[in-house]
C-alpha cells in the first residue's frame, strides 16, 4: 500500500505506482494508453473477453486480424509497441476467479475500473474494500460518462447508494396490449424465445392450448412424430401470430379503447412456402455462423424489412436452430452477440408489430433495444479514461480534498 505521506510529486507517484486496470474494452483501451502514456510503468490488466468485429469502431488497440483473441493480451501487446520498457501483465480471466482474491488486491496502490455491468462492478468494490485499496470508478452511456473515486474511510463506497433497476414491464401488457417495439422485443424475447429454444421448466406466460380442444398435446409448443420442420415452423408461426391474436380479441372489454390487432396467418404472408412447404434457401453458409440473414440473401442490417422477409427470416432462423445448433436447444438464453438469436427476436417481434399497428424497426435498431444498447462513442470513453488517471493521481498523491 502507497505510505500515508504524500510523494513529493505527481510524476514521482506516477513512477511508483503498480496498478490494477480491471477491463480492456471501451474505456479500458482507452486508459490503458492513457496511463502508459503519462508514465505509468507497472500495470495489470484482467478482462475475460474476447475481441469481436463489432469493437473495432472504439476500441482501437484492436485491427481485424485480433478478432477471436483475448483483449487483454492484444492490448497489453499494442501498448508495448510504442512503450516498450514499461511493464504490463495481462490476465485473460474474469476478475471474479478465486486467484483474484483480496490478498492479489493488496499489492496494488490503486484499482481503476472500466466494467459494464453491475455484478462486475460489486465485486471489485468489494475486495478493494477488503483489501484497503483505492477504487477508480468509471462508466459511459452514450454520451453521458461519469468517475467516481471510492477510498475506505474517506469516501463511500460503490455500493453506498442504490444503483437504478432495469426497466421491467407488465406481464400483461408484454402478453396482451403491446403498444410500443419494445414490449414486442421483451415478448419475442423473453416468451417465445425462451419457449421453443430455453429451459422447458420455466414459466412461461404464452398460451400453449391449439385451438384444437380434442388436441391430445396439452403443449402446442411440441413437436409432433411425423411432423417436418417446415410443418413444425408454420403451425408455431401460426399459432402464436393467427390463433393467440384471435384470442385475445374475444375479450371485447380489452379492445373498447384500443386498436385491434390483426391475426397474422403464414398463408397470408407467404402463400409460397404452404404451397412448397419450405422456403428456397441458400445453404453455402454451412462451414460459417448459421444465419437466417445470409441464408436468404439479405445482407443490410440497418434496412427495415417487410412482413413477408420478416416472416422469412423468422421460419429460417427456426429451421437453422433445429439444424444446425440443436443440441443448444433447451439451453439457450438470448444473447445479443449471438446472430441467429437476434434474427429471430428481430423478425418475432416485428411480424407482432405490424399485427398490433406498431411501426417496425431494423435488426440494427432491434438488437439495439434487445440488448439494452445505447451505441458506444469512443471520444466519451476517450474522456473519461483521461478523468480517470487524473483521478488516480490524485488518490497516489493522497491529495483527498480534490477528490472529484
Amino acid at each position: 500500500m502507497a505510505s500515508a505521506a504524500a510523494p513529493a510529486s505527481s510524476e514521482e507517484a506516477v513512477k511508483a505506482a503498480k496498478v490494477l486496470m480491471v477491463g480492456a474494452g471501451g474505456i479500458g483501451c482507452e486508459l490503458l494508453k492513457t496511463l502508459a502514456l503519462s508514465g505509468f510503468s507497472d500495470i495489470h490488466v484482467i478482462d475475460l473477453d474476447t475481441i469481436e468485429v463489432s469493437n473495432l469502431n472504439r476500441q482501437f488497440l484492436f485491427r481485424k486480424s485480433h478478432v477471436g483473441q483475448s483483449k487483454a493480451h492484444v492490448a497489453r501487446d499494442a501498448i508495448l509497441k510504442f512503450r516498450p520498457n514499461i511493464n504490463i501483465e495481462s490476465h485473460h480471466a474474469n476478475v471474479k476467479d478465486a486467484q483474484f482474491n483480496v490478498d492479489f488486491f493488496k499489492q496494488f496502490n490503486v484499482v481503476l475500473n472500466g466494467l459494464d455491468n453491475l455484478d462486475a462492478r460489486r465485486h471489485v468494490n468489494r475486495l478493494c474494500l477488503a483489501a484497503e485499496v483505492p477504487l477508480v470508478e468509471s462508466g459511459t452511456t452514450g454520451f453521458l460518462g461519469q468517475v467516481t473515486v471510492h477510498v475506505k474511510g474517506k469516501t463511500e463506497c460503490y455500493e453506498c447508494q442504490p444503483k437504478p433497476i432495469p426497466k421491467s414491464y407488465p406481464v400483461c401488457t408484454i402478453t396482451s396490449t403491446p403498444s410500443k417495439f419494445v414490449h414486442c422485443i421483451v415478448w419475442a424475447k423473453e416468451l417465445l424465445f425462451a419457449k421453443l429454444f430455453g429451459d422447458k421448466n420455466q414459466d412461461n406466460d404464452l398460451n400453449v392450448h391449439s385451438k384444437d380442444g380434442s388436441s391430445s398435446k396439452s403443449d402446442v409448443f411440441e413437436r409432433d412424430v411425423d411432423e417436418d420442420l417446415d410443418q413444425y415452423a408454420q403451425r408455431i408461426y401460426d399459432h402464436v401470430f393467427g390463433y393467440n391474436i384471435e384470442v385475445a380479441l374475444e375479450n371485447e372489454e380489452t379492445w373498447k379503447n384500443r386498436r385491434r390487432p390483426n391475426p397474422v396467418y403464414i398463408r397470408d404472408t407467404l402463400p409460397e412456402a404452404v404451397k412448397q412447404n419450405g422456403s428456397s434457401r441458400d445453404c453455402s453458409n454451412d462451414h460459417e455462423e448459421p444465419s437466417a440473414m445470409a441464408s436468404l440473401g439479405l445482407t443490410n442490417p440497418q434496412e427495415i424489412w417487410t412482413l413477408a422477409e420478416n416472416s422469412r427470416v423468422l421460419l429460417e432462423a427456426f429451421k437453422l436452430f433445429f439444424e444446425k445448433r440443436e443440441k443448444e436447444i433447451g439451453n439457450l438464453v438470448f444473447d445479443k452477440d449471438d446472430q441467429l438469436a437476434v434474427e429471430f427476436v428481430t423478425a418475432a417481434a416485428n411480424i407482432r408489430a405490424h399485427s398490433f399497428g406498431i411501426p417496425l424497426h431494423s435488426l440494427f435498431e432491434a438488437k439495439g433495444v434487445a440488448g439494452n444498447i445505447v451505441h458506444a462513442v469512443a471520444t466519451t470513453n476517450a474522456i473519461i479514461a483521461g478523468l480517470i488517471v487524473i483521478e488516480a493521481i490524485k488518490v497516489l498523491r493522497d491529495d483527498y480534498k480534490n477528490y472529484r
